[in-house]
């Protein structure tokens, strides 16, 4: 709004005739609180300004260029409703003279959303003949930005829907300002940054209790706050990494870098650099890390992008390793900036700011969303109200798809920027999770192991998390509603473990626990291989099998010198010859793909027992499902 105040003042000093207003003509004592007016804004004291100006028009009502003035500054102070009561009451002193005025009076009423209105005004401004360059070239862009929300509108209907940021209140937010929120998977812990009452950057942490309340924020103990060159910061889905961006002396690779902390018993690790992989010598900065720590997105300023910052991936590998820093490519980034990421714990949905792409001016949020490639949608305007014509800052969703928190300074700001809390319209929310967490298990000792958890959306066959498990085997992370997974859990020197799950009717932000046991790799060690499936009385394998016999290909790549046997079963029902045929087709074709996939043949055996060995009573459907299953058995090391 700067911008709009300094168009205001230079069209002051074009206008030299008019039709009905004549500036000379105005009362001497007017024009002396007009000229002490002009004095404080020169001073951008704009609040000072106000009586100074509210008194020259009381002086003479017909100043048109005191209430001109006026309304610019209010329309600086953001507030747009007098901005524009002032602008349409020096329109009706003189309509001729007020034409040039038409372009920081459209910028007041895209304020206030009435984008029909703004683009009917920008444009009798652009009607002008002879227009300064440079303002022309400002009234070209409100037009482009006016014309696209009013497209915006016409697409997006949404009359129900009501934006009603709340502020987070004394807990969190400082007469400084506060930004940059960043939230664990289960809501129970908040980070921001805070700017300091002498400068500087502070990283605040607070914990929710009930129903939105927050505990008083505190000052994150540890080396990350000793550092005065600090911005944004983020926390792992888990709550046991935090990543932030600094400038930390002797620890940088040139501008600002990525840095991680652990969480230990004894409080925050002290910062790690994240190396030359994710850092540069430029601006690195505004992580944010997936639900499962295999991938971080940032925004860097490196060259070789396709603007000002771009946005960039590392994915973390099975040993730890952060990957080269890769561009998310020409269809999100631009030529202006891209910042301030946002994955959401369903591990499909990210949120960033752009100044590139089209939108209301300044810098508006978008949406992208992962698609069953692994590619990204086209990048989607979160529209108005969440985006204005002014800047708009990072943002955070919660789980549950439906509440955001992020940065503004509103009528109700303690100081600055606040953070608030508010909910997304149906349409820009991400899908909802439930929590899924357990403990991976030795079968024999009921140890703890590490281990890789996988995570496979059924409905495509591809991976959507891979989790890795802490030192005691625990592992905790999110997935969407609305779909059904499998779990593969692998570790070396043991059977693999896979099952399906159905989350489709789960509600969200409901807890999924899920202990698993892992079986050495021994003589005679067996598994089920839950999620093999037929056609009911065929042995054609569902597509579906080969997501879990793609392991056991795996498993015997990766041990060359066991030898297994599949075994078939079926429940009682029909003919006992029937069945023991059916199992034993069934149990062959499981070899046929394993030969198919490269598996040597002599390494497979294969046997079908029809309805015998019973492991679950056949007087019922459910049990009658558990019995007819394929096994895999150890025979040979």
């Amino acid at each position: 709004m700067r911008a709009c105040l300094t168009i205001l003042l230079a069209i002051i000093t074009v206008i030299a005739k008019a039709q009905t207003y004549q500036p000379a003509k105005v009362l001497p004592k007017a024009m002396a609180f007009y000229g002490k007016a002009m004095g404080k804004l020169a001073d951008e004291a704009y609040t000072e300004a106000i009586p100074l100006l509210e008194k020259a028009i009381s002086l003479d009502n017909n100043y048109v260029d005191a209430y001109l003035s006026l309304a610019g500054v209010q329309g600086q102070l953001k507030n747009y409703t007098l901005a524009v009561q002032y602008y349409e009451l020096a329109k009706a002193k003189d309509t001729v003279y007020f034409k040039p005025y038409n372009l920081p009076y459209s910028i007041n009423l895209a304020g206030l959303g009435r984008f029909d209105s703004a683009l009917a005004a920008v444009n009798s401004y652009l009607s002008i003949p002879n227009l300064d360059p440079i303002t022309q070239k400002s009234g070209e862009y409100r037009k482009k930005c006016y014309s696209f929300a009013i497209n915006y509108q016409q697409k997006h209907q949404y009359p129900s829907y009501i934006f009603n940021p709340i502020n987070l209140g004394d807990s969190i937010n400082s007469p400084q300002s506060e930004y940059l929120p960043s939230l664990s998977v289960d809501d129970s812990l908040l980070v921001f940054t805070r700017r300091g009452e002498k400068g500087g950057e502070y990283f605040y942490s607070s914990n929710m209790q009930g129903a939105k309340q927050f505990t008083a924020a505190k000052q994150i103990p540890g080396d990350l706050n000793q550092e005065i060159f600090k911005g944004a910061i983020t926390v792992s889905a888990d709550g046991e990494w935090m990543i932030f961006a600094g400038n930390i002396d002797g620890k940088t690779h040139g501008d600002y870098d990525l840095y991680i902390c652990y969480y230990t018993p004894t409080g925050w690790s002290d910062p790690e650099n994240l190396g030359e992989n994710i850092n540069s010598p430029f601006w690195d900065s505004s992580p944010t890390l997936s639900p499962d720590k295999r991938a971080l997105y940032f925004s860097s300023k490196r060259p070789g992008g396709f603007g000002g910052s771009d946005l960039y991936v590392s994915y973390r590998d099975a040993r730890g390793k952060w990957g080269e820093a890769i561009n998310m490519g020409a269809a999100i980034n631009t030529r202006g900036d891209e910042q301030a990421p946002f994955i959401h714990a369903d591990n499909q949905t990210l949120y960033f700011t752009s100044n590139g792409l089209p939108g209301y001016g300044g810098s508006d949020l978008f949406v992208i969303r992962r698609g069953p490639a692994n590619d990204w949608s086209e990048p989607e305007n979160l529209g108005y109200p969440i985006n204005t014509i002014e800047n708009e800052g990072s943002m955070a969703v919660a789980p549950n798809g439906i509440d955001a928190y992020y940065a503004s300074d509103r009528g109700d700001s303690k100081g600055g920027l606040d953070l608030y809390q508010f909910e997304l319209r149906p349409g820009i929310r991400p899908s909802k999770t439930v929590y899924v967490k357990g403990f991976v298990y030795d079968s024999k000792t009921k140890k703890g192991l590490p281990s890789n958890v996988e995570l496979i959306d059924n409905s495509t066959g591809k991976p959507l998390m891979l989790v890795q498990t802490d030192e005691t085997g625990y592992y905790f992370t999110t997935l969407p509603t609305g779909s059904d997974f499998t779990f593969n859990v692998n570790r070396h020197g043991y059977l693999f473990y896979s099952k399906q799950y159905s989350l489709h009717d789960k509600a969200a932000d409901s807890t999924y626990r899920e202990n698993i046991y892992l079986q050495p790799i021994e003589l005679n060690a067996a598994i089920v291989l839950k999620n093999v499936q037929f056609e009911n009385k065929d042995y054609q394998l569902k597509e579906a099998s080969k997501i879990e016999l793609s392991k056991v290909v795996q498993l015997l790549k990766d041990n060359p010198t066991i030898h297994i046997a599949i075994y078939g079963y079926t429940d009682n029902v029909g003919k006992p010859e029937d069945n023991l045929l059916l199992s034993e087709k069934r149990s062959k074709t499981v070899v046929d793909y394993f030969i198919v996939q490269g598996i040597d043949g002599t390494r497979l055996q294969h046997k079908g027992f029809g309805a015998a060995k019973p492991i679950a009573d056949n007087g019922t459907e459910a049990g009658r499902a558990l019995n007819r299953r394929t096994e895999l058995v150890v025979v040979g090391m």
